[in-house]
């Protein structure tokens, strides 16, 4: 046990350090690390009392709530694989993750209760609920308040499993990515140390912990240097931004989507930022002109970009906030514990300059998807993990992410980067946001296709808008439709939803 270094031991560590300082806070609800810390440690007794154990998979579906802190840890110290659940998702998604990971266990919050309730077999045998318990159910009260605080010893290997984290599986069934505490906390390291992260933040939580972004990035890195987290429901932009000046925070995490959001509010500029110091982003690629607007309106905040995915526990390549302005555009270098490349169709390191598919090694990395050996091995083939990313790598080991290989749009016989063109697009003042897309079309093969929203009062036609891109780009480039929407399609996470797009607008 001397030796031991898996996730339940951070909490424990950070009570031990400061036992007074506020760890969470949750609606009305603040507790200090050691409260934190106790109520961790009944909930895994509770747990363990109705048969929970090392190895077993235990699921949790819900939404940001002070539960869903207490759980990840308390199952963490019981050596339990925790598989957080989009709540998103559909009773028939739910109950494929269920099956697939083999789930003996669930935690779901009472408003998805008839989502979990339609998804269970009587595999998942420890059933419990934030909120009223329901018939079969049991109020997670019951488990947070039971009688025994003392620590749970259980010795858990750095290689172990420790959590199944479910790929988004917008193209095809997800796949559960394995990580365990030594590749989580390598990247909690890379984190810390190159996202200039401290003991002393006052942090935001506002994006769903069901992901790695919020969850790996933020949260657990958090409470493993003794921070205080202020956990809320949801990324309402109004919410985010009372909650900024009312906690004096210091550090936020939001996605391009959620940060143009918060820009666009009119509380913007009637709350008190001042206290803001960090500000991070990733998810998907933060265009051009908004990183314009952030410096300009927020210039006090250092702002990083965190790319990867969620097989690296997730971040891979980190660019710095005194390279956002001179860097445009890129995803910085290899991160602290990670080593990325460009590879060709045949595994092979190209040149600086040239487009190929992004890999990387590192101790970060998953251990494999969740039963899946041959998709485990093709991933890593050659020893590198291939992401389905394409980037270029410049001379100085910036990289550069020009799309995903799924929406690398094949126009006339030219390869044209969805990015580009929404970079082009979100230089016209009337434009808040844009996806772009390639539909399927009988001469081009697959058309150049915009979904723009455009700015509160704006007004703008699609001839305007081809018309100011076309001294912007090529005229292959140019879309060749622009569909203006009042809203994109997004997954909780932020991420714009192209898959819903193209199958709305073939």
């Amino acid at each position: 046990m001397t030796r031991q270094h898996a996730i339940g031991d951070l909490l424990r560590r950070s009570a031990a350090r400061y036992p007074a300082k506020t760890a969470v806070v949750y609606g009305d609800l603040r507790q200090s690390y050691a409260e934190l810390d106790a109520v961790v440690n009944r909930t895994a007794n509770a747990l363990a009392a109705r048969g929970v154990g090392k190895g077993d998979r235990f699921a949790v579906l819900s939404h940001n709530n002070h539960a869903f802190v207490v759980a990840y840890f308390a199952l963490a110290r019981l050596g339990a694989i925790s598989v957080p659940v989009n709540f998103m998702l559909g009773a028939e998604e739910v109950a494929y993750i269920l099956e697939h990971s083999g789930a003996s266990g669930m935690l779901v919050e009472d408003a998805l209760l008839p989502v979990a309730a339609a998804a269970v077999t009587d595999d998942v045998r420890v059933r419990g609920v934030i909120g009223a318990g329901a018939d079969g159910w049991e109020p997670f009260s019951a488990w947070s308040e039971h009688d025994d605080a003392t620590e749970v010893t259980v010795e858990i290997g750095d290689d172990e499993p420790i959590q199944l984290m479910y790929t988004s599986g917008t193209e095809s069934r997800p796949k559960g990515a394995t990580l365990s505490s030594r590749s989580l906390i390598a990247q909690y390291v890379t984190c810390v140390i190159d996202g200039e992260m401290r003991h002393d933040d006052v942090e935001v939580h506002a994006l769903p912990l069901y992901h790695c972004a919020q969850l790996h990035c933020f949260l657990t890195p958090g409470v493993y240097l003794g921070a205080t987290n202020i956990v809320l429901p949801g990324a309402s932009p109004a919410a985010i931004l009372a909650t900024i000046e009312g906690e004096r925070a210091t550090k936020l995490f939001c996605p391009p989507t959620v940060w143009i959001s918060l820009l666009r509010h009119p509380d913007f500029d009637r709350r008190d930022l001042s206290s803001l110091r960090k500000g991070y982003y990733g998810a998907s690629i933060m265009p051009v002109e908004v990183l314009k607007e952030i410096a300009a309106r927020l210039p006090d905040v250092r702002l990083f970009n965190f790319y990867g995915q969620t097989e690296m526990a997730p971040v891979a390549t980190i660019l710095g906030p005194d390279e956002q302005l001179t860097r445009l555009g890129s995803a910085g270098r290899p991160a602290l514990n990670v080593e990325t490349r460009i590879v060709d169709d045949q595994d092979r390191p190209v040149p600086p300059g040239v487009v190929g598919e992004i890999v990387h090694r590192s101790p970060h990395a998953m251990l494999g998807y969740w039963n899946d050996p041959d998709k485990t091995a093709e991933a890593f083939r050659g020893g590198w993990f291939h992401s389905g990313d394409l980037g270029v790598m410049d001379g100085d080991g910036y990289l550069s992410v020009v799309d995903r290989k799924k929406d690398m749009i094949k126009s006339g016989g030219e390869n044209v980067a969805s990015r580009e063109v929404e970079e082009a697009i979100y230089q016209h003042p009337a434009v808040a946001e844009a996806a772009v897309f390639g539909v399927p079309d009988e001469k081009w093969i697959e058309a150049v296709t915009a979904a723009v929203v455009l700015r509160e009062g704006a007004g703008l036609t699609a001839g305007e808008l081809t018309g100011f891109l076309r001294g912007r780009l090529a005229p292959f480039k140019t879309p060749k439709r622009v569909v203006f929407v009042d809203a994109l399609p997004k997954n909780a996470s932020g991420k714009v939803l192209k898959r819903e797009l193209r199958e709305s607008m073939s």
